[in-house]
């Protein structure tokens, strides 16, 4: 499990952005003080820590000073302000990316995992579970069943990318076409979606009559599992 700590007194986003980044085995502990966020860095282990700039006692630019200073550990800064120089600053002080306000929770999750592979952080499995029969190479768009590359069309890949992505969790019919590029009424009318999971089955499962992996969940959707 990815541990992540963020500073954001904006508790209903914070809120938001916990929940929506569990799901990606990303586990977040929120602080809207700064002055305790700093006090836990110092007894917490975290892979990364998400900053606001404006926070209550602290400028979020002087937080992200100290924790330069004092640890090691990559930052993201999350802010409404617009100003370039605060971006410079905060970039120049040390911080990794700089996130502004409002942005789509999706592009969060992609920055923490390409800041954390750079770390050299496991990516979203915790550090004890086996080996995973499937990783998932997004830049690459590939993905590889026990080290071997899986021939995949650009739709195959869309759906089964987003069920690792979501490993142990029920995703609908409706999650698919919202966080996948199968936007085509094509899909969505002609029942394309049912062929699409058939076929993935047909390349994954040793035997897709009976999947190990790749779920139908009756009436909910589908669930993958990964081991």
């Amino acid at each position: 499990m990815i541990k992540i700590a963020m500073v954001e007194d904006d508790l209903e986003l914070a809120d938001v952005l916990t929940q929506y980044l569990k799901q990606y085995h990303i586990e977040v502990t929120n602080y809207e003080e700064p002055f305790l966020a700093l006090s836990s860095l110092k007894m917490q282990k975290y892979d990364l820590l998400i900053l606001d700039l404006t926070l209550p006692g602290m400028d979020g630019l002087d937080v992200c000073k100290e924790v330069v200073k004092n640890f090691d550990i990559p930052i993201i800064i999350s802010s409404a302000r617009s100003d370039i120089t605060d971006k410079v600053t905060a970039l120049q002080l040390g911080a990794d990316d700089y996130l502004p306000k409002p942005y789509d929770p999706r592009e969060l999750e992609v920055r923490i995992k390409t800041i954390l592979r750079r770390f050299n952080h496991k990516i979203a499995e915790d550090k004890n579970d086996i080996k995973r029969v499937f990783e998932l190479n997004c830049d690459k768009k590939e993905i590889t069943k026990n080290g071997k590359f899986v021939k995949l069309t650009a739709a195959e890949y869309e759906v089964l990318s987003l069920m690792i992505k979501r490993e142990g969790f029920v995703i609908s019919r409706e999650d698919i076409f919202d966080n996948s590029n199968l936007l085509n009424s094509d899909y969505e009318n002609s029942g394309s979606l049912a062929v699409i999971i058939n076929r993935i089955r047909q390349k994954i499962e040793d035997n897709p009559k009976e999947p190990k992996y790749l779920h139908t969940i009756r009436g909910m959707g589908y669930k993958f599992t990964n081991e």
